[in-house]
């Protein structure tokens, strides 16, 4: 039977059958997996193949990987030079930002769009928490909004709490399938309540001492978009609380075609292997001393790029 993954817990794994029956799986132990090398080889959003075992109702084992068309890769939280699978199959990818209690880091969100952008992920962002918001962070906001908005991308601000903005967000989530990511304490989990209040998934406030998320999701889960509401269906991948987005699986020659800004013109630089640092007759540095480039992306740029030339490969 051909199935969907909807949970991984590591070692079992949620599945959905074509009829809508879900399933208690399992790996096959002699399963072979040519070319997978990621901590975790079968993912959330994955369609596999799975047989039932006869002396149970629910219990089957995963025989088969379906091919992907696309999966969103981050450096492994335990293992650095390993990498592993938010999530495959996906439409779009939702970053759930914020500016205050805690602060999301523009590095933060740079490389979680530089991860979709490397795998034909559409991403957005969402801005939360817009009511706690004064002055210095709606002049933040506004910044970023403009920045983002002219490299070609989404930028949405909301307040979760108080319900506002967040339709907006919802009508983009109809008949898609959205991995939705951050920071822990971002709101994630208040967003998902909110389009799925039946679940109630557990939330918790920002440890004091420090200012950052607890971590309320541990394994990576889908959800089906409630059909009453959304009637061309769609479903949500959340993943768990990110400290960091690791980027792994780049090379150093690459990252500026990730940056769409950069992509445009890179043949216009006067040298093929320009990494737009100090080589004469760069396009990058000429469109960033010009304004054409925000300065703060290619700053972004320089450090993803010196986090790779860290990397003993």
């Amino acid at each position: 039977m051909k199935a969907t993954v909807y949970k991984s817990t590591g070692s079992w794994y949620t599945v959905k059958d074509e009829t809508g029956k879900f399933w208690d799986a399992r790996m096959k132990g002699v399963m072979k997996l040519d070319g997978i090398t990621s901590t975790n080889p079968v993912a959330v959003g994955d369609t596999v193949e799975i047989e039932s075992q006869a002396d149970t109702d629910n219990s089957a084992i995963i025989d088969e990987i379906h091919p992907r068309n696309n999966y969103i890769n981050r450096q492994s939280p335990r293992h650095k030079y390993q990498h592993h699978i938010v999530a495959a199959n996906l439409d779009q990818s939702m970053l759930v930002a914020t500016l205050k209690e805690p602060k999301t880091s523009q590095g933060f969100i740079d490389r979680f769009l530089v991860a979709s952008e490397m795998y034909h992920v559409s991403p957005f962002i969402v801005f939360n928490k817009s009511d706690l918001y004064k002055a210095k962070e709606m002049t933040k906001y506004e910044q970023w909004k403009a920045m983002y908005e002219a490299v070609g991308y989404k930028v949405f601000l909301v307040s979760v709490e108080k319900k506002e903005g967040v339709e907006e967000v919802l009508e983009l989530l109809k008949d898609k399938t959205t991995l939705i990511s951050g920071h822990s304490g971002v709101g994630k989990s208040s967003f998902l309540n909110v389009v799925f209040p039946d679940i109630n998934l557990k939330t918790q406030d920002i440890s004091g001492w420090s200012g950052k998320g607890q971590h309320t999701t541990t394994f990576a889960e889908m959800y089906d978009l409630p059909p009453d509401r959304y009637r061309d269906g769609g479903r949500i991948i959340d993943t768990p609380g990110m400290r960091e987005f690791g980027l792994v699986d780049i090379e150093k020659q690459e990252v500026s075609h990730y940056f769409p800004e950069m992509r445009d013109r890179l043949n216009n630089c006067q040298f093929n292997n320009c990494l737009h640092f100090n080589e004469p007759g760069c396009a990058i540095k000429e469109a960033v001393n010009n304004g054409e480039i925000h300065e703060d992306r290619y700053v972004s740029y320089c450090g993803i790029m010196e986090s790779i030339e860290q990397k003993s490969y």
